[in-house]
């Protein structure tokens, strides 16, 4: 019954984040493409640094932009801020359902890092939060004052930061929780940065007293940082869903050339909102860059991969569920796995057009099948979701044979 409502759980997370992600980056984006699209006519105010006419839903708005503050504060002030929080609050949630609940599946890979779970869990969350910490401290450096080396010091830091977390964790852990790092980043300079600032704007306007305007300038910096973050961020996250982006030694310099991609794409829109023009070499080169990942993605890395013997030790010392392993049910259970699912879970997927075994999981080996009984629980016993289609004619006996075999180690099972 866990497993049922663990299922469900992550997926209503899940639906969270991304309703909640469309929100943020949606108003991210309009405000940027707003900003660098204001206009600078005769007669505007005293404080006004620009104004657009926009039309969207049969009506006309007529907006002005203040580049410090307006001389009094108005009445009805919309703040943007939970769209970030809120993005940000379901992602931590659905990174702890399914990394941290689920680490022995999803998160440790125990041919790079044999960790425990607590210690796994612990990695994670201290990397993220070292993320925030070295990145503020550099936009707070010297640096600051100029945007392409701060920028070019903050991609080696992330990229290095990808590449140690590739170190510790399974392919799919590593490039999420760079993306989280990244995604904290994001929040982070929206609650400590932006929001703060645009606080002390508000009350020194309450008091009369006359904004400084290094606090919007701030401001509009990391708000900058956020809108060059956000593809990227949304490609690490979706990568989990594709072998081809993590389950590669080189996935750490793919993360690299995401951000590189990223910031292609924004300053082609950034450009065309700002003057109009299209640079559309912008185009070519995300695509060359993305021809580079595809490459990598195929690549031979350093580490070894052990063969599905030596994989299976490694996977016994871990002492999965004995209960599990040992049940009278099991051998046939094997039988089933392995003549249903393992031409496509394996080291060297059989079927046709499959290169890497979906989700890098592997269904070979009798500790493959075990390790894996909670993955094989949700889709081929509480769901139909595999095998895809039924392509391979998993009969509703075999789908029982598989229900009693994890039934009867229920007794020491935890997914």
């Amino acid at each position: 019954m866990w497993t049922y409502f663990y299922d469900w759980l992550s997926f209503a997370v899940r639906w969270l984040h991304v309703v909640t992600a469309i929100a943020w980056i949606g108003s991210s984006f309009y405000f940027i493409a707003l900003d660098l699209g204001l206009r600078k006519p005769r007669g505007l105010p005293e404080g006004v640094g620009g104004e657009a006419w926009q039309v969207h839903g049969g009506g006309f708005y007529h907006i002005q932009k203040y580049m410090v503050a307006p001389p009094h504060m108005p009445e009805d002030l919309t703040w943007f801020k939970w769209e970030s929080y809120a993005t940000w609050l379901s992602g931590a949630a659905l990174l702890f359902l399914v990394y941290y609940v689920g680490a022995e599946l999803f998160l440790i890979d125990p041919t790079i890092a044999d960790l425990p779970v607590w210690g796994a869990s612990l990695i994670g969350i201290s990397g993220i939060a070292l993320g925030w910490v070295v990145y503020n401290a550099l936009c707070k450096s010297p640096l600051k004052a100029n945007d392409t080396g701060l920028l070019a010091v903050l991609f080696v830091y992330v990229v290095l930061a990808s590449f140690l977390f590739a170190q510790v964790f399974s392919g799919r852990g590593a490039m999420l929780h760079t993306g989280a790092m990244i995604a904290t980043i994001m929040t982070a300079n929206v609650a400590m940065i932006i929001i703060p600032n645009q606080r002390i704007v508000v009350a020194d306007l309450k008091a009369g007293r006359m904004p400084a305007a290094h606090l919007g300038a701030e401001a509009k910096q990391r708000s900058l940082h956020n809108n060059y973050l956000t593809l990227p961020v949304v490609f690490l996250m979706l990568s989990n869903h594709y072998p081809l982006a993590f389950a590669t030694e080189w996935n750490w310099a793919i993360a690299g050339l995401v951000l590189l991609m990223g910031a292609v794409i924004r300053h082609y829109f950034n450009t065309h909102h700002k003057t109009g023009r299209n640079l559309w070499w912008c185009w070519g080169v995300a695509g060359l860059l993305f021809i580079l990942v595809m490459a990598l993605s195929g690549a031979p890395g350093w580490r070894e991969t052990p063969p599905a013997a030596e994989a299976a030790e490694v996977e016994w010392t871990k002492d999965p569920q004995l209960a599990l392993a040992k049940s009278a049910f099991f051998s046939e259970a094997e039988s089933v796995v392995q003549s249903r699912c393992s031409m496509c879970h394996a080291r060297a997927p059989l079927w046709p057009g499959i290169g890497i075994a979906p989700r890098h999981v592997y269904l070979e080996t009798a500790a493959d099948i075990v390790h894996n009984a909670p993955l094989i629980e949700r889709q081929a016993v509480r769901s139909h979701a595999m095998p895809p289609g039924n392509i391979t004619g998993l009969e509703p006996a075999e789908r029982e044979l598989l229900a009693n075999w994890i039934a009867s180690g229920s007794g020491s099972y935890r997914p």
